[in-house]
């Protein structure tokens, strides 16, 4: 049986160096990071990870000095940390490959009380632990009565914990998802391309959060997906949902609401072996994936990871769905603004002038869906491409892009 320890004691149970799991998304413990801390020296050369959210996840879990990150996002917070963090930009396939290979030594996760059957559940964060927890041989929790039992994955019992306390802690808070006029300017052109009956996958934001609340009046309705906020309750509300489990997900960020609903059975919570699985993707009939991108260039390639302020990214869980979908015959939308900084700089780019790594290549971008409207690449060649996006780009940029068009074109 596990023994019960105050944080204070962390060091007693988590054996120095190795490799560390943490609990992060909407599940980050303050309190084992502040454990983390206290123990300092004690802990040793300890490299500690997980899925750090940017704007969501601050802490850093550096107890001493001789201390590293391994991170999968590039947070403002872990870019400050320079050579203490290893960021690895990979899909979420990928991760998981790694980390099958690179064992965690142990585990410091947020769960729920047990349940009437000794389970205690991961709650609002699935994703990689519920795969992972059997192969980890220390495992600490930090049992908290805020966190909801969520249906789908059992957890883990309450047995095969290392150790744990028992606090209660608010569950971190996403980020507002409530519409604008621009975001429900590109919501429009997304809405028509989805029929009852259709499965989709989001992630947050304003434009999924539109998307979502707009297809209130669609019926039968599913979702499959790594992340959901608060604007699936709108369609749950509506009566869009299909009957039984229909939302098959792997992290919930969002307000209290949302957390205070992830019970209902409509919910069903799997890790990322279910969630990104390209077959499990594949297998739906009418799958429709709505990612974004911070620029896309007039061949149809997507850059999603460096923003002026630096890298923010690596390719997350928008190529498992690219992936997915292409197995099925889904469909692959990104979404963007077509310009920013007031209209000053163009989000569609020319070819091969996209900031950073190609995150998604043009053979995994079916729409490209801006303000302005919808560019369809299926089926077309490069011009026909070029001419598409140009039409969708903000008025003051297409002749700009129209000349770079030209310009690269000619030495094809």
């Amino acid at each position: 049986m596990p023994i019960k320890i105050e944080p204070a004691q962390l060091a007693s149970v988590l054996p120095p160096g190795g490799l560390t799991i943490v609990s992060s998304c909407s599940a980050e413990s303050a309190l084992l990071a502040d454990a983390v801390r206290h123990a300092g020296a004690a802990l040793g050369s300890m490299t500690f990870t997980g899925i750090f959210v940017p704007g969501l996840n601050r802490q850093d879990w550096r107890a001493n000095p001789d201390c590293r990150i391994l991170s999968f996002f590039q947070t403002p917070d872990l870019k400050a940390m320079g050579d203490a963090v290893e960021f690895l930009p990979l899909c979420y396939a990928d991760v998981m490959a790694m980390l099958r290979v690179r064992r965690p030594d142990a585990a410091l996760i947020m769960v729920s009380p047990p349940d009437a059957d000794g389970n205690c559940s991961f709650g609002t964060q699935v994703d990689f632990t519920a795969d992972l927890w059997r192969d980890i041989p220390v495992r600490i929790a930090h049992i908290n009565p805020a966190m909801p039992h969520t249906p789908g994955h059992r957890g883990i019992p309450f047995e095969q914990l290392t150790a744990f306390f028992e606090a209660e802690q608010p569950l971190l808070a996403g980020g507002d998802d409530r519409p604008d006029a621009l975001s429900q300017q590109i919501a429009d052109h997304i809405v028509p391309h989805v029929r009852d009956g259709s499965t989709l996958q989001t992630g947050i934001g304003k434009v999924p959060g539109a998307v979502l609340r707009s297809l209130t009046d669609r019926r039968n309705l599913r979702i499959h997906s790594g992340l959901i906020g608060d604007a699936v309750l709108d369609l749950i509300d509506a009566g869009a949902m299909a009957p039984g489990a229909s939302a098959t997900v792997g992290v919930a960020i969002g307000t209290q609401t949302l957390y205070d609903r992830l019970g209902a059975p409509v919910f069903n919570f799997q890790p990322v072996s279910v969630t990104h699985d390209a077959y499990a993707i594949g297998a739906y009939e009418h799958f429709v994936g709505i990612n974004s991108a911070i620029e896309i260039d007039l061949l149809g390639q997507g850059y999603a990871e460096l923003t002026p302020k630096g890298l923010m990214s690596g390719p997350g869980g928008a190529s498992d769905f690219a992936r997915g979908a292409r197995l099925g015959g889904g469909l692959r939308i990104i979404a963007l603004p077509a310009s920013a900084a007031k209209d000053t700089i163009s989000r569609i780019v020319p070819p091969g002038a996209g900031t950073g790594p190609v995150s998604l290549s043009r053979m995994d971008i079916d729409l490209v869906v801006t303000e302005h409207g919808t560019a369809d690449l299926r089926g077309r060649g490069y011009a026909e491409r070029a001419e598409a996006l140009i039409a969708i780009a903000s008025p003051g940029h297409r002749a700009a892009l129209a000349e770079a068009w030209a310009t690269w074109s000619a030495k094809l």
